[in-house]
């Protein structure tokens, strides 16, 4: 497994991290077995950066990652928490809270449901306006003294928030949305993030599943899919950025794969640190965005992807507008 450091201060990491919220929460129903079996599979290929929310499943994901780690050493496995995003027994969201003394609670909650006496990176999902950043990091590089976390990450944070939190307490890696069809962190987010070290766990690199080639128009959604409120995934917006799947099938037939693999690629290529988290729940899915690794992009292949497809060529927004209103990494300012 190639190996990719989590930013300056960070641990080195696999290339690739698994993402395990649709094991679930979000994305419809789930088979359990295959989620343990899919979690076996990618310790067992090599990645060992697991990303979850105390929020998925309202405490499953952690369950189900405890139970698919019992007799594997934990010190071989990363295991990266999102906390703070707040849901009503409905599973409504219903706000964010990033309060000093909210923080150590949510965390004795996670060590308890994971079964282990430390996470290795803690971060709060997304940035709460009604406490200053200084003060969330600020908990949590408490918690590490008193080593229950041993790294600080930050999610969906703009530039100004990243500098805050990087000067309270070094940060090791911001995970956000980057994907050929999600580009906004280059302007002003990725570049802030190196000057600082601070890696990058890109998480949406197939968009949900939308470029990932197994898409189409006829796929039905359950109840409990929230793509079916992403306006990417909306009816009148659905038709054009599957012909962007299409024009980079034909680049991915051309070099022997298919388009996920060439979609992960692609994220891969764009420095060594970033680390694509891949949403697989079933170990097919898992071995296609594992083929990843061993695709060589050269200069020709990436100017013929960005032919394919260019940066906003996509339709509609990434997230709802509601949404996208809690995302300080998407405010002008930044």
């Amino acid at each position: 497994m190639i190996t990719r450091s989590l930013g300056s201060k960070g641990p080195q990491v696999s290339a690739l991290g698994l993402g395990c919220m649709g094991m679930s929460d979000l994305y419809g129903p789930s088979d359990r077995a295959e989620s343990i079996a899919t979690i076996h599979a990618a310790l067992d290929a090599g990645i060992d950066l697991l990303d979850t929310g105390d929020f998925y499943g309202m405490g499953h994901n952690e369950l189900l990652i405890r139970e698919a780690l019992e007799g594997r050493a934990r010190d071989k496995v990363r295991i990266s928490v999102k906390f703070g995003a707040m849901r009503d027994p409905g599973g409504n969201w219903v706000g964010v809270d990033g309060r000093p003394a909210a923080v150590k609670t949510f965390l004795a909650y996670t060590l308890r449901r994971l079964g282990t006496d430390h996470v290795d990176v803690y971060r709060l999902a997304r940035v709460d306006p009604n406490v200053p950043i200084e003060d969330t990091v600020g908990a949590i590089a408490d918690m590490v003294k008193a080593g229950y976390v041993r790294h600080i990450g930050l999610s969906e944070a703009g530039a100004d928030t990243m500098r805050r939190a990087h000067a309270t307490h070094p940060i090791c890696d911001l995970q956000i949305e980057y994907s050929l069809i999600t580009r906004s962190i280059e302007a002003a987010i990725l570049p802030t993030a190196r000057e600082l070290g601070i890696a990058i766990t890109a998480y949406g690199v197939l968009s949900r599943g939308l470029i990932s080639g197994h898409w189409s128009k006829e796929r039905a959604m359950a109840p409990t899919d929230f793509r079916q409120y992403s306006p990417r995934f909306a009816p009148e917006n659905l038709d054009k950025n599957l012909a962007l799947v299409d024009a980079l099938r034909a680049i991915a037939e051309e070099k022997g794969t298919t388009v996920a693999p060439i979609a992960i690629a692609w994220v891969l290529s764009r420095g060594s640190d970033i680390i694509p988290l891949v949403g697989a729940r079933r170990r097919d899915r898992l071995a296609e965005a594992l083929s990843a690794l061993s695709i060589d992009l050269g200069p020709e292949d990436l100017a013929r992807i960005e032919r394919a497809v260019p940066a906003g060529a996509a339709a509609g927004e990434r997230y709802a507008a509601a949404q996208m209103a809690h995302l300080d990494s998407e405010r002008k300012a930044h």
